[in-house]
């Protein structure tokens, strides 16, 4: 069995609902030994979050928990009683990395300041992660993926031009800022091999997404020129989904494509008119253009256009694809993309997999989420040595 790649890296999580998660996943899942903080009763709110695994309702079988959470222990404890804060301070001393997406200033509130933690433990690298950031104007600001599309620049830019901005559909914000967040995690510990002191990292979910609309930044501060969305009728073919009898593609063509190319693909007699074969007499005649190639589009299918397009060099099509379609295409099959977590009730539930290879370390579901509270006795009793008289606690954490 290859050693994995974080080995002996000790992670200390205090995260909830998905950004904070996916950090400490991705460094649990390369072999670093995580343990969860959760408040009592509940635990992290994300497992009551729907899709369920069964019917009923359970902590135990929201599926986005179940994929988050691999590879951790669960420690339920109130952070708010003496005991509770004697233990992870115990826990902080002899940890690497700590993680928390609370709202700023509640970790404080635990009694673990960035001056308390750094008594505990010089080295230890503390990674906060927040709507906004740690300082600034908008610090206590609530916010929501719909939110941090407006306000990082992406959604301006996304769909065309005769309809309102659009986003993207479900967490992306979140996952980009766990990515992020594991990624500094891993620099400032490398940091702390090598110079013996640790570090604080302000983690912010809007600049997470900013980051992705450099080019529109960019273009603005060199030329003034604001980067809006496409126009539906500019006399080429839309970068964007465009419907197709079984579903819906996006079309791009490269540099100066013989339009030829494209009448050939889409057998339609028409396109091969003079008038549509220069970019001048499309943009003259866009409306008329965009009416013929919307209805040649129509009569393909998805899977003909896809790899038709791809048998030329200068057309290249993408399939909007459909969850169904993602399990079974023949790349992530090819890779073994998708996998099935041990534990779960539905043997058929399919999670995504490793996000990247490593050789010689690879990822690896060594175990599935763990039910709030598992690992209680041997955290408390066998790790730190508390007394096996420890309390039930009973109160509820602060969330983000």
């Amino acid at each position: 069995m290859n050693s994995k790649a974080l080995k002996d890296v000790k992670v200390l999580d205090f995260t909830h609902y998905v950004s904070g998660p996916y950090c400490t996943k991705l460094l649990g899942d390369y072999g670093a030994d995580v343990i969860k903080i959760e408040r009592p009763i509940t635990g992290d709110p994300c497992r009551h979050l729907p899709p369920f695994e069964e019917a009923r309702q359970s902590p135990q079988t929201g599926l986005l928990f179940k994929y988050l959470n691999t590879n951790k222990k669960s420690l339920e404890i109130d952070l708010k009683s003496e005991f509770g804060r004697n233990a992870v301070e115990q826990l902080a001393m002899d940890t690497d990395i700590l993680v928390e997406n609370f709202r700023p200033g509640v970790l404080n509130s635990f009694g673990l300041t960035k001056e308390k933690l750094r008594h505990l433990n010089p080295n230890l690298v503390v990674v906060s992660i927040s709507n906004f950031g740690q300082t600034g104007p908008y610090r206590d600001f609530k916010a929501n993926d719909l939110i941090f599309y407006a306000l990082g620049g992406l959604m301006y830019i996304f769909g065309s031009t005769d309809k309102a901005p659009i986003k993207h559909a479900l967490r992306q914000a979140q996952f980009k800022a766990g990515t992020n967040a594991a990624s500094a995690a891993l620099m400032a510990y490398y940091k702390t091999l090598t110079s013996g002191s640790g570090e604080e990292i302000d983690i912010s979910i809007q600049e997470s997404i900013s980051a992705s609309v450099r080019d529109a930044t960019t273009s603005y501060a060199t030329s003034g020129v604001v980067r809006t969305r496409q126009s539906p009728m500019n006399g080429e073919i839309p970068r964007t989904p465009i419907e197709v009898r079984d579903g819906y593609v996006v079309p791009i063509t490269f540099g100066s494509t013989d339009w030829s190319k494209t009448a050939d693909l889409l057998e339609c007699e028409e396109l091969y008119n003079p008038k549509f074969t220069t970019p001048e007499g499309r943009r003259e005649n866009a409306q008329e253009f965009e009416e013929l190639v919307r209805s040649a589009f129509r009569v393909k299918g998805k899977q003909e256009l896809f790899y038709g397009a791809h048998s030329h060099r200068e057309l290249v099509y993408g399939l909007v694809q459909d969850a169904a379609d993602l399990l079974e295409n023949p790349q992530y099959q090819h890779d073994g993309y998708f996998q099935k977590l041990e534990g779960n009730i539905s043997s058929e539930t399919q999670f995504p997999g490793r996000p990247f290879h490593l050789s010689k370390t690879p990822w690896e579901i060594r175990t599935s989420a763990p039910k709030l509270g598992q690992h209680n006795d041997e955290i408390l009793i066998k790790k730190i040595k508390l007394s096996t008289e420890y309390p039930a606690d009973t109160g509820s954490n602060d969330g983000q």
